[in-house]
């Protein structure tokens, strides 16, 4: 489904501009998003549409918080101060938990340690890379709905990221 041999010269050749002229890089990979067609939602044929269908929806979600009031409201500058220890080292792993396929209409409870495990879950994140061997500089979990943020704060602090 893609044409392999580009990827590691346009992810090389972009790191410069990406590191100098960009605030925040959310890096989302093609073959990331095809595993978790395969593995996670278990499609036999996953499409562009299929593969495209996560990126809106991950980054709908992740600017939830601008668009709505809440308890811990923030924008992209206070994202950035938050998450961004060093000003080089701006780029994302983004995981997103729950995963459902374009057009799926199944609702469940979910329970926030459930979540918590998905979130940081290497077959969740957009990008290949095995999240065991390195180490988090900052980590931010965005939740939606009615919870506790005390519940939230518990549950994270009990999970061995």
């Amino acid at each position: 489904m893609f044409d392999t041999f580009v990827f590691p010269y346009n992810s090389t050749l972009s790191v410069n501009q990406h590191v100098e002229n960009v605030d925040e890089v959310m890096r989302i990979v093609s073959v990331a998003l095809n595993n978790i067609c395969f593995g996670t939602l278990k499609l036999t044929t996953p499409t562009y549409g299929d593969l495209n269908h996560f990126v809106p929806v991950m980054m709908n979600n992740f600017l939830y918080c601008l668009r709505f009031p809440g308890q811990l409201n923030a924008d992209l500058h206070k994202l950035a101060v938050d998450l961004i220890p060093f000003p080089r080292l701006h780029f994302f792993l983004v995981g997103f938990a729950p995963l459902t396929s374009r057009g799926s209409q199944q609702y469940r409870a979910l329970s926030i340690p459930w979540l918590i495990l998905q979130m940081f879950n290497a077959k969740k994140m957009m990008v290949e890379s095995n999240l065991r061997h390195g180490r988090y500089l900052t980590a931010s979990a965005m939740f939606r709905g009615s919870m506790s943020t005390k519940e939230v704060d518990e549950q994270t602090c009990e999970e061995r990221l």
